[in-house]
């Protein structure tokens, strides 16, 4: 094979991994229980999109917002998640091209259900049935955050490149398969944990301390990519096992990245909390 075609089959592969990558990367986002409720509002032959906040900052009240058409009043419902509270009502506001409504913080885990009752629009409910769960977290700085995404993000991505590597027997597996490792490892095993602390007040509610989805998905992710290296070792000749080693790893990625993020996570007790605990002594996983 010559050095250009070898060049064009690597920026092919790369250019496969980095679509498969961004794919994967918006269905967890859309898939996942904290990504906002979209729909329509129409009014008077007015129809305007809108979207429903399912995850808030604790500190301040949550806005939940619809855009304001023509002679359309209406009010938020809401109530802590789960309970069998009545739930309470505050007016709609106008605020600017936005009817608004102040949905109260809740500690770090803790949930609020809601939906809104409008006069004036084709709609008098939003949601026709139910409600939107909104989970509250604590603030997360930028300089945590931010290095965990792109971290996880480019674990992602060379792992995806890693399975096609291995799949035509390639010389960059070794590498590839490090790299995904090293950002795996400072990703999701040393940046999650801060995420999670940052946000619901422990660094770690998987196995063994508890069943968060996430933290379980991160850590088998990790187990099959220590073993892909583990047999990969730093050098030599890659052995038939070792390469299909890399296959596994990164099929089992694949596999966890198809459950959505954010499932079974934090929650707070409420009842707990009623009966006196500290909210942070009270959040399980749910």
């Amino acid at each position: 094979m010559s050095t250009n075609h070898r060049r064009w089959v690597g920026a092919l592969l790369w250019a496969l991994a980095v679509v498969l990558t961004l794919s994967l990367a918006v269905y967890q986002r859309r898939s996942g229980p904290t990504y906002p409720l979209r729909g329509e509002l129409t009014a008077q032959a007015t129809t305007a999109p809108y979207k429903l906040l399912r995850s808030a900052t604790t500190g301040a009240p949550a806005e939940i917002t619809l855009p304001a058409l023509d002679g359309v009043e209406g009010s938020l419902l809401w109530r802590r998640y789960p309970s069998r509270e009545a739930f309470e009502e505050v007016p709609l506001r106008h605020q600017g091209e936005a009817l608004v409504g102040d949905l109260p913080s809740q500690p770090p885990a803790g949930k609020a259900e809601y939906y809104l009752t409008l006069s004036g629009a084709g709609d008098a409910r939003i949601p026709t049935d139910g409600a939107v769960v909104l989970r509250y977290k604590g603030d997360v700085p930028a300089g945590v955050l931010v290095p965990h995404i792109l971290f996880m993000f480019t674990a992602m991505l060379f792992g995806v490149r890693t399975l096609l590597e291995a799949l035509r027997r390639g010389p960059g597996q070794r590498w590839m398969t490090w790299t995904t490792f090293g950002t795996l490892a400072a990703g999701g095993m040393v940046l999650g944990p801060l995420v999670q602390r940052y946000a619901f007040g422990a660094l770690w509610t998987g196995v063994p301390f508890g069943w968060d989805l996430t933290d379980n998905k991160t850590l088998i992710i990790f187990l099959g990519w220590l073993g892909a290296v583990a047999m990969l070792g730093r050098s030599g000749p890659l052995s038939k096992a070792a390469r299909n080693m890399g296959v596994v790893a990164a099929v089992l990625m694949l596999m966890m990245y198809l459950i959505p993020h954010s499932m079974y996570g934090s929650q707070l007790d409420y009842d707990k909390v009623d009966q006196g605990v500290q909210p942070e002594d009270a959040i399980h996983q749910g």
